[in-house]
């Protein structure tokens, strides 16, 4: 029997009324078990309106009601943590551990966010002036929105409203419509915590939802994370309608390998960063950029790695790679591997012709690797967001360096060496906002921010850390001046001398 994933708004489900539904499908079996309401922008408007009236009492709350939640909502999810798991792995296909990894990761931001008085402390400087201060204090927004992806359906939305609650604010989430389940428990879980009604409320649907997130006069901020184009629109139509904006773009991260390199490591990483999560992450390893004579010998470690990794359904324990989230996508991804060839790049592994015995219809790919890729080609210049890795060959460090800046994405990179001193000009001349040394996937830790350069950001606010605490607060500076008791006016005597 088909499951029905609706609304959450005011603290309880609502049912969607707009008359439109979206598939959601198991992606090891292709078979469409849920199907997720389609908000309508009345519904959208229902969602704000009650984030809107949740806000004239939680935003005047105190630090120590918000974190007293927060850490009663930590508790929760740390005990309920595999069933989130089981969601995620359900609807997006990431094996279960995978799927672990990504909620203990959205964990550390709501630990962050447990701790929000230190982030909020403002700033004050006395005696300016003659019997002058000034102070300087961070407020709530009001009503923010968030909008994430698919690929991480846990993690993503919490980045952005622990700490957004945390802040003051009440927040309206619009997860993924494809792998939306995990959004709605997240929200109940809150709920349970002690949140009050209409601070967390999720709103499903698709351009029709989000435009109406954008142009909502009530809605002071929008979080986004997808592709560059989307993020391009939504920093553009939301700068428009006035709200700040954080929109996290797409990304085409380089791993840049030295002759030193350990390439056994290098290897072992490369296959890692590459096919994690099949390949579905803003962090993937997607580029191997191999430096001097290297490449031959790097490119037979990576193939023989890769042919090892276990691909089957994210429920049997022995899988290490699941299937891609859509059959459209798994198709898409499939496309730049078949035309690779003819764009100059040698397939060493093709997984264009990869299926599970038991699970035929599910959205399946195996690994691709692909060697002396040029910069020119499809399979280099988009995100391919599937278990595609792309090798290209530069003569020298500056080469290789050069050619990632040329890039329009600034995401992730990361050099493989054991020079400390090639390691310390990658990280100052790299264009790219998250630099790994040694570190294939480098995600910063919650109390350090995310986020990117180029086309890989848009706005002016990394995510989580203290941008995001930024982000979701307006400073506020309040200039001061008292009379000094001594001056009140005759008839009030509050026993200061008067000729001092």
């Amino acid at each position: 029997m088909t499951k029905t994933v609706n609304h959450w708004i005011g603290g309880k489900t609502v049912e969607g009324t707009s008359g439109n539904w979206g598939p959601v499908t198991d992606p090891a079996t292709g078979a469409v078990t849920t199907r997720v309401a389609l908000a309508s922008a009345d519904e959208v408007d229902a969602a704000v309106a009650s984030a809107k009236a949740a806000y004239a009492t939680w935003g005047t709350s105190s630090l120590a009601q918000r974190t007293g939640i927060l850490f009663k909502y930590r508790a929760l999810l740390d005990a309920r943590r595999g069933e989130i798991a089981d969601l995620i792995t359900a609807e997006h296909g990431k094996v279960h551990s995978d799927a672990l990894g990504e909620v203990a990761r959205g964990l550390e931001i709501v630990e962050l966010a447990c701790g929000i008085t230190v982030q909020l402390k403002g700033e004050l400087s006395t005696q300016v002036s003659n019997r002058v201060d000034v102070a300087a204090i961070r407020q709530p927004l009001g009503v923010v929105a968030g909008i994430t992806p698919f690929n991480f359906p846990a993690m993503v939305p919490m980045w952005m409203f622990p700490l957004a609650v945390a802040c003051g604010n009440t927040f309206v989430l619009k997860p993924s419509e494809k792998d939306p389940s995990a959004a709605n428990l997240l929200a109940e879980l809150a709920s349970e915590a002690g949140l009050p009604d209409g601070v967390l409320n999720v709103v499903h649907g698709d351009k029709v939802a989000v435009d109406a997130l954008l142009e909502h006069p009530d809605v002071a901020a929008v979080s986004f994370v997808g592709s560059t184009p989307i993020a391009k629109y939504i920093h553009t139509t939301a700068s428009a309608n006035g709200k700040r904006v954080q929109a996290l773009g797409g990304a085409k991260n380089h791993m840049l390998v030295l002759p030193d390199a350990d390439l056994d490591a290098a290897a072992d990483a490369a296959v890692s960063a590459a096919y994690g999560s099949a390949g579905e992450r803003c962090m993937a390893i997607s580029a191997v950029v191999a430096v001097g004579a290297i490449g031959d010998e790097l490119v037979e470690k990576i193939r023989e790695r890769a042919e090892k990794i276990k691909i089957g359904p994210g429920t049997d324990p022995a899988s290490e790679m699941g299937p891609l989230i859509t059959a459209a996508h798994r198709d898409k991804v499939a496309s730049y591997v078949t035309g690779a060839a003819a764009q100059g790049a040698e397939v060493v592994l093709d997984g264009t012709g990869y299926s599970v015995d038991g699970y035929e219809n599910g959205h399946w790919i195996g690994l691709s690797l692909l060697d002396k890729v040029s910069t020119d080609s499809d399979a280099y210049r988009d995100e391919i967001f599937g278990p595609v890795l792309c090798v290209l060959r530069a003569d020298t460090y500056e080469d290789g360096v050069r050619l990632i800046n040329d890039s329009p994405f600034g995401n992730g990179t990361a050099i493989f060496t054991r020079d400390g001193g090639a390691a310390r000009r990658f990280q100052l001349e790299v264009q790219a906002g998250m630099v790994g040394v040694n570190v294939p996937i480098p995600v910063p830790v919650g109390y350090h921010s995310f986020g990117g350069w180029k086309d890989s950001l848009f706005g002016d606010h990394h995510i989580y850390g203290n941008d995001g605490v930024h982000f979701y607060t307006r400073g506020k500076v309040v200039t001061t001046r008292w009379p000094d008791p001594s001056e009140a006016p005759v008839g009030v005597d509050l026993g200061f001398p008067r000729n001092h």
